[in-house]
């Protein structure tokens, strides 16, 4: 419970210091798609909702956010017609990148006290927790706003 108590307002802060620090009006939501494009390349956003743990639609209106920006575009899938694939242009690579190597700066601020094998066990922990509640419907889950 003392994880739990920890996981939720270190969630809440971070999504704030997103927003704050926007690089081109770039949203917590667009950064996840952006991020999750960028580690595996073009994806469905049925792929996208299931792999963040979010609605389809709110995925969605991220890919749409986007794409009005000029980050993200839809191109045809060869194994369904009806669902595009979405990937990143060339000024939402650039932008995904910048964004991650900002934060990365703000990470190297942690004091100099945690070991990799600190950082290790913690992935472990949080993954484990993860798995507890693989059983959770996850259809209609949206951030909180």
């Amino acid at each position: 419970m003392e994880v739990f108590a920890l996981v939720g307002p270190l969630y809440r802060r971070v999504q704030r210091r997103i927003d704050l620090d926007a690089e081109q009006g770039v949203s917590v939501g667009v950064r996840a798609v952006l991020d999750l494009l960028r580690e595996n390349g073009p994806l469905t956003v049925p792929q996208m909702g299931r792999a963040q743990s979010l609605s389809r639609q709110f995925v969605q209106r991220m890919v749409n956010e986007g794409a009005a920006a000029g980050l993200v575009e839809a191109v045809p899938n060869p194994a369904h017609a009806r669902s595009s694939l979405i990937r990143l242009t060339d000024a939402g690579e650039a932008a995904i990148t910048a964004i991650v190597a900002r934060e990365h700066a703000v990470l190297r601020r942690t004091r100099g006290d945690l070991t990799d094998a600190d950082v290790a066990t913690t992935v472990r922990v949080l993954g484990r927790l993860l798995e507890l509640f693989d059983d959770v419907e996850l259809g209609a889950a949206e951030p909180p706003r």
